[in-house]
């Protein structure tokens, strides 16, 4: 069996660190590309040897593509997604996996009923400090409260401030990551938010969130924030057990364990490209049967936050019930 061609659609900022990516993941080949811009999508292919289609769905269709990642506006993910499964073609899907439940939901059924491999590529569970306190939450148990942050500067894509294209703001396109951390880092589903929203440096969606957040089982509390309205990043998680506490920074690649008044720091490895980890997970899916580690249900999942959120915000803060997938 020769290597896996993969197609690849949507080749802008973020798609092109797909392509740079997959040159380290062995196995594989970049068999095709689609960018809405030919005047830079051709040169693109040509540079890297493979076709380029102006169109995605003839990128799905074409037989020399194995296995799809989308990386376009998420408002498309559920016509690329069910489309891949009419095809039985693996799909690698960006976050946030849809933009609306609704999307999320169709996403999920026309998986399970196709059968199809299909992972979201939440990167933040591939860095490095997430890892690391992945390793670490035991040691810290049983959880009492948590708390995410991730605060970025302004982004330089203007489509993401337009609600008809983006589906929404910084909740929907940074939270999402904080909101599958929460879930993986507790080990629990988020039943109910309060959640409340600003826009400053934005006109049609928000940049600024904060997320206070129930969840299932034991009485834990959480806090989620973020904002893309900044002059400086910080990726904070907290975690606070009773047996200690994790303060960490997935910007910065540090943390420390604290008990009582000391710390040590949290063993945290070198960093490595979150993009070609997920690619690397997505492949040993589709070519070794490895399990998959972010499924479509882990997507909806999230996305079932994130649309709590926004109900919530609508009502001035009021708690919302996040709905089952």
């Amino acid at each position: 069996m020769g290597d896996l061609g993969i197609g690849i659609i949507g080749a802008g900022r973020h798609g092109e660190r797909y392509i740079r990516h997959l040159v380290e993941v062995a196995g594989t080949r970049l068999a095709a590309i689609c960018r809405r811009d030919r005047s830079r999508g051709e040169p693109l292919a040509a540079v890297h040897g493979c076709t380029f289609h102006h169109e995605w769905k003839s990128l799905i269709d074409d037989p020399r593509v194995d296995a799809i990642v989308t990386v376009v506006p998420p408002g498309l993910h559920r016509a690329i997604a069910e489309a891949a499964c009419r095809t039985g073609k693996p799909i690698l899907i960006e976050k946030p996996m849809a933009t609306t439940l609704e999307d999320a939901r169709r996403i999920v059924d026309a998986v399970q009923r196709s059968g199809v491999i299909a992972m979201v590529a939440q990167t933040l569970r591939f860095d490095a400090t997430v890892d690391a306190v992945r390793a670490h939450v035991d040691a810290i148990a049983p959880l009492h409260g948590l708390t995410l942050i991730q605060r970025f500067e302004p982004s330089p894509l203007a489509w993401l401030d337009r609600r008809a294209e983006s589906g929404g703001g910084v909740i929907l396109h940074t939270g999402v990551h904080s909101i599958d951390l929460l879930r993986v880092l507790s080990r629990r589903e988020v039943t109910e938010v309060s959640c409340f929203t600003r826009s400053i440096a934005t006109r049609e969606t928000e940049d600024n969130f904060v997320m206070l957040a129930r969840l299932a089982g034991d009485p834990v509390l959480a806090q989620v924030a973020g904002s893309r309205a900044l002059g400086g990043r910080t990726g904070l998680i907290e975690l606070a057990g009773a047996g200690g506490q994790i303060v960490a920074d997935h910007v910065r690649a540090e943390g420390w364990i604290v008990r009582g008044g000391e710390r040590a720091r949290l063993p945290v490895t070198a960093p490595v490209p979150t993009v070609r980890e997920v690619l690397r997970a997505f492949v040993a899916a589709v070519t070794d049967g490895a399990p998959v580690p972010v499924t479509v249900i882990d997507g909806a999942r999230a996305v079932a936050v994130v649309d709590a959120c926004y109900r919530s915000a609508a009502r001035n803060g009021a708690p919302v019930s996040v709905e089952s997938i």
